[in-house]
């Protein structure tokens, strides 16, 4: 059975479809998913990310420890910032793309999509076993809203004292918002400014009708998951599951940058990583755009111009409503992935015009 959020009331109140979601019930949208994607580019949207698993890694040796267990280098991450990075296995496939935060020298705080909770959690426990760390589900402590649009910093001003003018991109800090005690953290997943706000599940619903009270006069909407998948399809961020699985590495994703060698301890995945990375590629992630209002979908075949043999597969795919033109996201082989290069896609038997571009599709004044 799936589990209800703690704002699963509120969202009822507002007249939400629901979806069940990585063993979850979430809103997918409220009224239009179209105008809570414009209500985000445009204004603010409220989204409800309770979702997501919150892991806790304490102790002396936290630092190393996540050092190890991932391929960036977490040890050097300042108190108070936040670094995404990716956990991949020995043979440097990617087992999720998660946020960290440093919370203090000794405490960590691991944010993993909610489909891979269990692998993340297994994963650094085993990991855990030969330093001196607590690993811990935190899941179940914390609430998730976020505030994410160009009036996101004006509408948590309004029910906050925060100094969100220090607040940097992916920075964190404790803060009182609306009478709750809570981590405030500047981050999201749309490609626009915005705040995540991790608090207690009892608190919820409170701080939701604050911040919609709050963003009424700068054109809030409350979102829900559909619109936020366009959005961050036209930010080109990945989708575990859709552009990264175990079966691929960062290199292949076009993450490679996240992949630090030259950090001073081992990790988990690298002696496969430098492989990868002195490999010629064999397939590259890249931005297709089309012409007309059908969209490539996930998993519809990429194919040659003229209509030949599939040659890739799209990973995500839109009509994307900023744009008013079709975008994807897919695999290809690198002779394809020069940006300018002329594909199709096969939408339902009918070949498609695309052309492959440089992401991501969007990005915010």
């Amino acid at each position: 059975m799936a589990t209800p959020s703690p704002l699963h009331e509120v969202h009822s109140e507002l007249g939400a479809s629901f979806t069940d979601f990585a063993g979850w019930t979430m809103p997918v949208r409220y009224s239009s998913e179209l105008a809570e994607h414009h209500a985000v580019r445009q204004a603010a949207g409220l989204f409800d990310l309770s979702h997501m698993a919150e892991i806790e890694v304490r102790g002396p040796q936290a630092a190393d420890m996540l050092d190890y267990a991932f391929v960036g280098n977490l040890a050097n991450v300042k108190v108070g910032r936040a670094r995404y990075s990716m956990l991949c296995n020995t043979a440097g496939g990617v087992l999720d793309d998660l946020v960290t935060y440093r919370l203090a020298d000794d405490r960590y705080l691991v944010v993993a999509n909610a489909a891979n909770a269990e692998v993340v959690t297994t994963a650094l426990t085993e990991r855990a076993a030969s330093f001196d760390v607590a690993v811990a589900g935190r899941s179940t402590e914390y609430a998730l809203l976020a505030v994410q649009g160009p009036a996101a910093a004006e509408i948590v001003r309004a029910v906050s004292d925060a100094d969100l003018d220090s607040l940097r991109y992916y920075a964190s800090m404790d803060a009182t918002v609306a009478g709750t005690d809570l981590l405030l953290a500047r981050t999201g997943y749309t490609g626009e400014d915005g705040f995540e706000l991790y608090c207690a599940p009892g608190e919820a619903p409170a701080l939701w009708r604050a911040l919609t009270d709050a963003g009424q006069q700068h054109g809030l909407l409350p979102a829900g998951l559909a619109c936020r998948d366009t959005l961050r399809l036209e930010a080109g961020m990945p989708l575990y599951g859709n552009e990264l699985s175990e079966y691929i590495t960062p290199f292949d994703a076009g993450l490679g940058r996240l992949v630090k060698f030259d950090k001073p301890s081992d990790f988990v995945g690298r002696d496969a990583l430098a492989a990868r990375a002195e490999a010629e590629a064999r397939q590259v992630l890249v931005g297709l755009t089309g012409t007309g209002k059908r969209a490539p979908r996930s998993g519809y075949a990429v194919v040659e111009p003229s209509g030949g043999a599939s040659i890739g597969e799209v990973t995500s795919g839109a009509l994307s409503p900023t744009l008013g033109y079709p975008i994807a996201m897919a695999y290809v082989p690198t002779e394809y992935s020069e940006s300018g290069t002329e594909l199709a896609v096969d939408i339902r038997g009918k070949s498609a015009p695309v052309e492959v571009v440089t992401l991501p599709f969007y990005r915010r004044s």
